[in-house]
């Protein structure tokens, strides 16, 4: 038989929004497989006269760019031409996943410093989330899960290119001016793109922080169809902002004028009149506007295989909710002493601070039983994965979040920025009914390295997995098959004095204030001491020496992020004067 096919490009599959500057690695990249699948997939149709390529616009805005056209058309035609095809079917899985026909969708829900405690079924006793107990109880909780790295960009950049943090470009929170962070190259392969190449389509709503508006970072150059949140870290310390991002636009917000993240009370104000207060309120919350949005999303995909990654910016400060969330703590009764500014880089001051915390998170909660019940509303849950976590531990701001108050990180030792268990050990939960087991918990060491490589596996494409990953799939796990121990988890972090660690099994070694110099290894048996509080280096000596190597060998330098003294001299401290 001979092929005559259509190719067809929608808006939201090449392109979306206004066109931007063309990035032909990525593009070739993916074309070529989209082609062979869509090739495939469209024999059925017997579309003669040649080959012919459509852009159909879904938006008004969209337009055709007639370089996109030219060079796929020179590839299909050099496909035909040089192949003389008479093709058969592409492998099964291809069409399976084109047309959506058993393909699963997968709902990736990441929270904003969310400790490991701060979730009811994690050990919770203050802070109200019936919706993530209910994923709980209906999934499989994963109780050893450690999030990319000890702060945003790094923990995120980890999870969208499935490289652990010796491996992965961005290793630290760096900002670039006018907006935005270091952007991850147009080389790196993401999870969004992987995905767009099985024939998801690909959305993500929250927080983004990998790379700023126009750079090789920006959402839609990442593999995304979808984009709409906060582009830059900072500018989402705010809950009140005057815009957010559209794609590649700015949409305004009713906040006028917008609440900034981080200020003081009015020059005279009295911090214990709670109208004092008045003027970090706002009227357009951003949170509702990206749940909004993000079902949205759901909505206009529910007949095609879709990725919707939603990395909320809830429970990060500053303290911003809206008075209705308040009011079932406030009722409570707890002692609440107002935060009314903390020393150096604090956020806006808040009343109730204790109340503004717990009802964060059950908001965000609620946002989260938005998305589950809208896929039961479309009768999606059945074949749609959903995954949670965090991005990293409770932030160390003890006067904006009280983590001694709510237990958050339980009797773990670290929080946010720290490689010690509290601030990379996060609350993460899978749900997959019919095959992931209902109410299961599993305690196998894994990572947000290893998402790439399990959602691949649980949709069929194992073997798309870039060879550069450092991920291992968890699918075996999940779906209740024995799977081989981990060989080890690396992490490593050049911020907050330089850290690195190793886990291997229950043996966790652990390097402090890097950044002065310091090599020595501390040493900790995580089955007796998950804590971390009895270092047994000296008792180990040849563990220590093993666990050296492999930090040693997991370690790529990086000039743009150095880990100090390895990548370059150690800072010596000041003298006192």
């Amino acid at each position: 038989m001979r092929l005559t096919t259509l190719l067809s490009f929608s808006s939201h599959y090449v392109f979306t929004s206004s066109p931007a500057p063309l990035d032909f690695p990525k593009l070739t990249r993916w074309a070529l497989p989209s082609i062979l699948r869509l090739t495939a997939t469209s024999v059925h149709k017997q579309v003669t006269g040649g080959i012919q390529v459509l852009i159909t616009t879904k938006t008004a805005h969209c337009r055709p760019i007639g370089l996109i056209v030219h060079l796929l058309h020179t590839i299909a035609t050099l496909i035909l031409t040089v192949c003389a095809i008479e093709l058969p079917i592409l492998p099964s899985i291809y069409a399976s996943e084109s047309d959506g026909r058993g393909v699963p969708n997968i709902v990736l829900i990441l929270a904003d410093d969310l400790g490991y405690r701060e979730v009811g079924s994690f050990g919770q006793k203050l802070i109200q989330t019936p919706n993530l107990d209910r994923l709980a109880t209906q999934g499989m909780r994963l109780t050893q899960h450690y999030c990319g790295n000890a702060v945003c960009a790094p923990s995120r950049c980890v999870l969208m290119t499935g490289k652990h943090p010796g491996h992965a470009y961005i290793r630290s929170n760096k900002g670039t001016p006018p907006e935005g962070q270091e952007p991850i190259p147009a080389s790196e392969i993401t999870l969004a793109e992987l995905m767009q190449k099985q024939g998801y389509v690909t959305g993500a709503f929250g927080k983004w922080g990998l790379g700023g508006p126009e750079s090789s970072g920006e959402p839609l150059r990442q593999g995304l169809n979808r984009f709409f949140g906060y582009n830059c870290q900072s500018h989402a310390h705010s809950y009140y902002p005057s815009y957010l991002w559209s794609d590649n636009k700015r949409i305004t917000l009713k906040n006028d004028p917008a609440v900034p993240g981080h200020a003081s009370l009015a020059k005279g104000a009295d911090p214990s009149n709670p109208r004092s207060y008045d003027q970090f309120k706002g009227q357009d919350y951003a949170p509702d506007r990206i749940n909004e949005q993000a079902l949205e999303f759901i909505r206009a995909n529910k007949d095609r295989p879709f990725f919707l990654y939603y990395p909320t910016v809830i429970p990060h400060v500053a303290l911003h909710v809206p008075d209705e969330e308040l009011k079932p703590y406030l009722d409570l009764g707890w002692k609440d002493p107002p935060f009314t500014r903390s020393k150096g880089y604090g956020y806006t001051p808040h009343f109730t601070p204790r109340a503004a915390y717990a009802a964060m998170i059950t908001r965000m909660d609620r946002y989260v039983g938005n998305v589950l019940k809208l896929l039961d509303e479309l009768k999606l849950a059945d074949n749609t994965i959903v995954v949670f976590s965090s991005d990293n531990g409770t932030t160390h701001l003890d006067q904006e979040v009280d983590y001694t108050f709510f237990n958050s990180v339980g009797e773990l030792r670290g929080l946010k920025g720290s490689l010690y268990e509290g601030g990379v050990r996060v609350p993460t939960m899978v749900r997959w009914p019919g095959h992931v087991a209902e109410g299961s918990t599993n305690d196998r060491i894994s990572g947000f390295e290893d998402w790439i490589p399990t959602l691949l596996g649980l949709t069929g494409a194992s073997k798309t997995a870039p060879d550069s990953i450092d991920g291992i799939s968890l699918a075996p796990t999940l779906l209740g098959n024995k799977q081989d121990p981990r060989p080890f988890l690396y992490r490593e972090f050049p911020s907050y004095g330089g850290q690195q660690t190793i886990r291997v099994g229950d043996w966790k070694a652990v390097r402090q204030n890097m950044t002065r110099g310091n090599l020595g290894i501390e040493l900790y048996n995580l089955a007796t001491d998950v804590s971390e509080q009895n270092n047994v280096a000296k008792q180990h000596p040849k563990v220590v020496a093993n666990l050296a190597k492999l930090m040693k060998q997991e370690h790529t330098p990086s000039e743009l992020f150095p880990l100090r003294p390895l990548d370059a001299p150690a800072i010596k401290p000041k003298k006192k004067k």
